[in-house]
């Protein structure tokens, strides 16, 4: 059984960047909750966690109260536990409790969180599970030799397996053994070990049947079937016994990420794992003339002596590239370097590391008070270390370089240029991924070289400030605006349903710059833009020819008269190259198996339980990658191949929806889109009842979804077919509302249940006014006409808060999931089932974690 892991975060965006990291590293039982009371009730009277991600934004205060609640979780109590820092946090990293394991701001979760965790994993720290089974579970991880003992009586309770395959011994008969007989300690009172439990190291003989085997042992206080009891680790000084758990070390610092923090974690890895006394690691910049920079150092014992480098021989001469390799004889290097004097080191090393052109970054310096051991073994791992140490400091500095060259502009606050190429990138990975369309815009401000010439540099400069502003009021938060030079801008908008979205905002843009704007002495200026828009994956798969074609859209529309937008389009004859090809490959797409159905969950606007989903087709084409809905719906319907590509979704998700009706029995309602081509077909009664029989799917369980363009004057059999539909049981849902010109025709004559408030609207929630009334009204109006409704296109919490404070019934966006593929959406509806079985959940009330934020 794997343990779980709880995500602790009050922002759903946070929490829901968190699960989606971990649990793209494919683990089962992730559990997200809001505030730490609700994760009291989600993990009531279950096994110990593996890990706990904690965000903090408070101060220090706060942190620390937070810390004392969590602990006394049970499942929680002895959980390493990660901080993220949010935006806006008060508390430093400094001032963290000290319970926390390791920490990271929010901005670095998608690169540091999974490595650090990692890291952590690779601690020789025992967990505290309630269950024995589980100690031996964590014991034979890593072949560790553990002792459990009753502090009181010495008596052994349980022994891990290394500790009877190490010692050639019985195990029953080894547990029969009191304490002193299977470890004896050197200088100090068994009594006093079990009493401290302080973890530090002390030498000790491990019994076996030959000789007793040296090493050191550590103590720690636990808890075993529910009593108090105390865990030793005992280490071996033999070379044999060290070899796989040295393998298993550099395994876990490889695994840690880069940063200081995973330095502390790899450096005292290093000394706990090699039985190490002292272990330093320094930096160096060759390029300067500076002293080197003292990065970590620890030490088993009182304060090491704070020594500058240049009283340091050995320092100097690792830094100057040379290694130093002493197993037992470092105290003949006393004499010229104090540090080993006053140590005491007789086991010595130290190695330079280098980067890449072989140019020393810094030093590693290690050192034990006794002989360092079998330097077969101790070498290479003290090299792969240094080799680690050596690439992050070499990616930090490169880090640093770029911010000191600057990663956003001046004068706006917006990316630059090479952030905004690297979001790109990033946004390009993770729609390959998803399945993502996106929009990137080229926007070029119309003559501001004569702005600039006539009015000055200032109000050049209050202009660019301005044209900032009105930009990101008119784009969400999950959109992305950059500075790309001078007075020309990107942005790009993501989770795209259909073009035509983009271009209301495009329209919108265009207006909201021509509005006057006021400078100096009472003027105004009428500042206006021209815009290139390009698509993905419809126009370019990579970032450089999307901004290309953009690019050109724009200048295209600077020819056409500037203040307006163009959409790029390719050249007649490449479109129709790349078109005829679409079509040829499109009619094999679904007897090749390119086709595949995704699921986006619906959730209730109260309670945010998941009720419903709408099946999406997506169609992977073998060499071009993901094509856009956008791109091969309409050739699908040009060529008559809707029909049957229709009909293979419909049967598809209908054979889905009933596996998991018949395993989770949730009454889920199943929304799949009819085309207009579909709904002409005088058949169309026989193919959905024929699905519906052959599936076994309730057939109040599927709603067919039109879309509101589709005219009911050219489409002969439209009405007919909807109410024959709803004969069969089927529900009905208009979609795409209020983007048309007859929603009160649809309302009043067609058989509609629900209607499904288009995302055009939704996105501009906070952004505009109207859009807002227009939203408003809608859900009035369907209302009073007793229709159910649901909002498209939901992504961020004021989006959240407005409708449902305007009561609209149902929700549907990335704020909730992505659309999600059958085994991911099985896994949401597992994870749901778990959640609600567990004592209280039932009864909690709208504001409880919503399963459905682990998507």
């Amino acid at each position: 059984m794997t343990a779980g892991i709880l995500i602790v975060a009050p922002q759903r965006d946070l929490r829901r960047t968190l699960f989606d990291t971990l649990d793209r590293e494919g683990q089962d039982t992730i559990h997200t909750a809001r505030g730490l009371s609700h994760a009291a009730i989600l993990l009531d009277g279950r096994t110990p966690l593996s890990l706990v991600v904690m965000a903090f934004g408070g101060d220090e205060a706060e942190a620390r109260d937070g810390c004392e609640q969590l602990r006394r979780i049970p499942a929680c109590a002895e959980a390493p536990l990660i901080a993220v820092l949010a935006d806006g946090a008060a508390v430093k990293p400094g001032q963290l409790p000290g319970d926390v394991s390791d920490w990271l701001h929010a901005a670095q979760i998608g690169n540091e969180l999974v490595a650090r965790w990692r890291g952590l994993r690779g601690q020789p720290a025992l967990p505290v599970p309630a269950m024995a089974d589980h100690y031996r579970f964590a014991f034979e991880e890593d072949d560790s030799e553990w002792l459990i003992v009753d502090p009181h009586s010495e008596r052994l309770l349980e022994l891990s397996p290394a500790v009877a395959r190490h010692s050639h011994l019985d195990a029953g008969a080894l547990l029969r053994l009191p304490l002193h007989e299977v470890l004896r300690f050197e200088g100090i009172a068994i009594e006093q070990v079990l009493e401290q439990a302080d973890r530090r190291w002390h030498a000790c003989q491990r019994r076996s049947r030959q000789d007793a085997d040296t090493g050191q042992a550590s103590a720690r206080r636990v808890r075993h079937a529910g009593r108090d009891a105390v865990a030793l680790l005992f280490r071996s000084d033999r070379a044999d016994m060290r070899a796989e758990a040295a393998l298993a070390l550099l395994s876990r610092i490889f695994a840690a990420a880069g940063g200081m923090d995973t330095h502390r974690l790899a450096a005292r890895l290093l000394l706990d794992e090699l039985g190490l006394d002292y272990l330093a690691l320094w930096s160096a910049r060759p390029e300067e003339s500076g002293a080197p920079t003292l990065l970590l150092q620890l030490w088993r014992g009182d304060e090491p002596p704070a020594l500058l480098p240049a009283q340091q021989s050995s320092l100097r001469r690792v830094l100057d590239g040379k290694t130093m390799l002493h197993p037992g004889d470092a105290q003949r290097l006393a004499a010229v370097d104090p540090l080993l004097e006053q140590l005491g080191l007789v086991g010595f090393a130290g190695l330079p590391l280098f980067d890449e052109r072989r140019t020393v970054l810094g030093a590693l310096l290690a050192g034990r008070r006794a002989a360092l051991g079998d330097m077969e073994i101790i070498e290479p791992v003290l090299r792969c270390a240094a080799a680690r140490f050596a690439h992050t400091l070499e990616l930090r500095r490169t880090r640093e370089q770029g911010r000191a060259e600057g990663l956003l502009d001046a004068l706006t606050g917006l990316p630059n240029r090479l952030l905004f190429n690297d979001r790109l990138d990033t946004i390009i990975r993770e729609a390959h991924r998803t399945g993502e369309c996106f929009a990137v815009l080229f926007v070029d401000l119309d003559r501001f070289k004569h702005i600039n010439d006539s009015y000055g540099h200032a109000t050049g400069d209050h202009v660019l400030k301005s044209v900032t502003e009105r930009l990101c009021g008119s784009i969400r938060a999950s959109d992305t605006v950059a500075r790309y030079a001078g007075d020309e801008f990107t942005v790009v908008l993501r989770h795209i349903v259909k073009n035509e979205d983009v271009l209301r905002v495009v329209e919108k843009i265009v207006k909201v710059m021509e509005a006057p704007l006021a400078i100096e002495g009472g003027k105004t200026l009428q500042v206006t833009a021209s815009i290139g828009v390009s698509f993905f994956p419809d126009d370019a798969p990579d970032a450089e020819t999307l901004l290309k074609h953009a690019d050109e859209a724009m200048y295209a529309a600077k020819h056409s008269g500037r203040n307006n937008f163009q959409i790029y389009e390719m050249s007649p004859e490449h479109a129709q190259q790349q078109d005829v090809a679409l079509r040829s490959r499109l009619r094999h797409a679904e007897r090749n198996g390119e086709l595949r159905v995704v699921y986006q969950p619906q959730v209730d606007a109260g309670t945010e339980d998941i009720v419903g989903m709408e099946a999406l087709v997506r169609w992977e084409h073998p060499e071009l990658g993901p094509i856009s809905p956008g791109v091969f719906i309409p050739l699908a319907e040009e060529t008559g191949l809707i029909v049957s590509i229709g009909e293979w979704v419909l049967r598809t998700a209908c054979r889905q929806a009933q596996a998991w009706e018949s395993e989770y029995g949730l009454r889920l309602r199943l929304g799949v889109n009819l085309s207009a081509m579909q709904l002409m077909e005088a058949d169309l009664l026989n193919t959905v009842a024929t699905v519906l029989r052959d599936t076994g799917l309730d057939p109040g369980l599927l709603e067919m979804e039109v879309t509101e363009s589709i005219s009911i004057k050219d489409v002969p059999n439209l009405v007919e077919n909807l109410h024959g539909l709803h004969r069969l049981g089927c529900r009905i849902a208009i979609d795409d509302f209020g983007t048309g010109a007859a929603s009160l025709d649809y309302l009043r004559k067609l058989p509609a249940d629900r209607i499904k408030i288009d995302q055009s609207f939704v996105r501009n929630i906070g952004i505009d006014p109207d859009d807002e009334a227009i939203v408003r009204a809608t859900i009035e109006m369907a209302h009073r006409l007793k229709r159910g409704v649901v909002a498209e296109g939901v992504e961020i919490e004021q989006h959240l808060q407005f409708l449902r404070a305007n009561q609209c019934d149902e929700l549907q966006g990335y704020l909730f999931s992505r659309p999600l593929t059958p085994l991911s959406f099985g896994k949401l509806l597992a994870e749901r089932q778990r959640l609600f079985a567990q004592p209280g959940i039932a009864g909690l009330s709208a504001d409880r974690p919503a399963p459905i934020t682990m998507a």
